[in-house]
């Protein structure tokens, strides 16, 4: 009864139609990512369980990097998103022109400071590994470094077609991505031999071709944001201020919830190349759970955001109640089979007995605890994120993620000795303690008075 009479109040800026239209095609990609992502970890598996625990590692160390593309990314599709709602395209043009120069800035400068010292990185991250892990590691961090410039271009634009509404753009250039990727593993892996260099030259391959194409596509007249000519650009530091706005804060969470992430990896390490495999299967397989929320959760910055750059702060309420409630459903749809499952699926990854035993298990942890509580605690500061309240999600996200993620995994992981299992737990009781912040936030309505534009 409530929601039809919030219906009733105003004239929805947003259709069925257009919600399903922009979330489907992000569902859509986000599945493929992740099923790509299992498929090589089953390619490279064929390399033995020493080439799978080196490309964890290598990408959970990326993933901090790519962080911070998805942050700076998410800040411009905020100020562009709340300038279309505004009408004013000029200025969502120009936000979008600052995003992409600012992108692939930092993915240079991040390529040519690590490139030297991915060695010592992987060392002084994870401490005392085995000797033939570090070395592969390290040779594929070489390829997935150079390609960090490319894939900062692919996710600065691919949020802004999602700003505009078209998520089918970002979905059409992540399938050509993912093909590539896929069968240059496949030739470099299998007809090639060449292990972790293959996998590498796969991601590097896919990344520059579909940087390319996307730029292809972002210059296209009929777009609202349309950048068709990158003559001349400098940066502009009154728009790229209103980026940072939402970018450093979400950046700095990010990072901060990588380094977190990455130090209870390094709990995970401490147990040896077993429990390293297993911690990457669950990784993999469990990822599947969060793929609508994760979709979601993307979305909800163009819908939120263009509903506050409106002025329709009661619209943002009730499109976030919406999604929220989309989120959920999805969540037990995925979860029920997931767990009932989870053994059958690990075995796809031929791995040792007690590997198999581990990663059957945690999953089947993931699918309960993801059900639960994975939508408030990430899909709520996505909202907030895409009204201006990014200060709020980083001290939150700082607080729990060093608090309780770490301090509990320590606890659980080593000093009670539960191993993967403490790492795991420590993880759901952030989850946790972030619904009940980030709840109490949106609830309180405190977010209707930050401004971006």
């Amino acid at each position: 009864m409530r929601s039809k009479i919030q219906k009733a109040a105003f004239e929805p800026m947003f259709s069925r139609r257009f919600l399903y239209t922009l979330i489907i095609p992000l569902v859509m990609e986000q599945f493929l990512m992740i099923s790509i992502g299992t498929a090589d970890t089953v390619m490279i598996a064929s390399a033995g369980e020493i080439s799978v625990s080196a490309i964890s590692l290598v990408d959970a160390i990326t993933i901090l990097v790519v962080g911070l593309f998805s942050a700076f990314a998410t800040g411009g599709a905020v100020v562009s998103s709340q300038y279309l709602g505004n009408k004013d395209i000029a200025s969502a043009n120009q936000a979008a022109k600052q995003l992409i120069l600012l992108s692939v800035t930092i993915g240079i400068i991040f390529m040519a400071l690590c490139l030297p010292f991915r060695r010592e990185i992987i060392k002084f991250i994870f401490g005392s590994i085995e000797e033939q892990v570090l070395v592969k590691g390290s040779t594929y961090f070489i390829y997935i470094l150079l390609s960090l410039p490319f894939l900062a271009i692919y996710n600065a634009i691919a949020a802004l077609f999602r700003s505009m509404g078209n998520s089918k753009i970002s979905l059409l250039v992540s399938l050509v991505m993912n093909v590539v990727n896929i069968a240059g593993n496949a030739y470099f892996i299998f007809v090639l031999n060449l292990g972790v260099v293959g996998a590498g030259l796969g991601t590097l391959l896919s990344r520059i071709i579909g940087s390319a194409l996307i730029l292809v596509l972002i210059a296209n007249p009929t777009n609202q944001i349309s950048v068709r000519s990158y003559r001349h650009l400098r940066f502009r530091w009154s728009m790229i201020k209103r980026i940072l706005h939402i970018g450093v804060p979400n950046g700095i969470e990010g990072s901060v919830f990588q380094l977190g992430k990455l130090l209870v990896q390094g709990f995970i390490a401490a147990f040896g190349t077993t429990t390293i495999a297993a911690n990457a299967i669950s990784n993999s397989l469990a990822s599947f759970l969060n793929i609508p929320g994760i979709a979601i959760g993307l979305a909800s910055i163009t819908v939120i955001g263009q509903a506050v750059g409106a002025r329709e702060t009661e619209q943002a309420v009730y499109y976030g109640k919406k999604l929220l409630g989309v989120s959920y459903i999805a969540f037990i749809v995925l979860s029920t089979p997931l767990f009932f499952f989870a053994p059958y699926l690990v075995q796809i990854f031929n791995l040792s007995a007690e590997a198999t035993n581990l990663a059957a298990n945690v999953i089947r942890s993931a699918s309960i605890f993801s059900c639960l509580f994975w939508s408030t605690a990430f899909i709520i500061p996505n909202f907030l994120r895409a009204a201006g309240d990014a200060k709020y999600t980083m001290i939150i996200s700082m607080i729990s993620m060093w608090t309780i993620r770490v301090g509990m995994s320590y606890l659980l992981a080593v000093v009670l000795n539960w191993g993967i299992y403490g790492v795991w737990f420590g993880m759901y009781f952030d989850w946790i303690v972030r619904s009940a912040f980030f709840i109490q936030r949106f609830a309180s309505g405190k977010w209707k008075t930050k401004r971006v534009i």
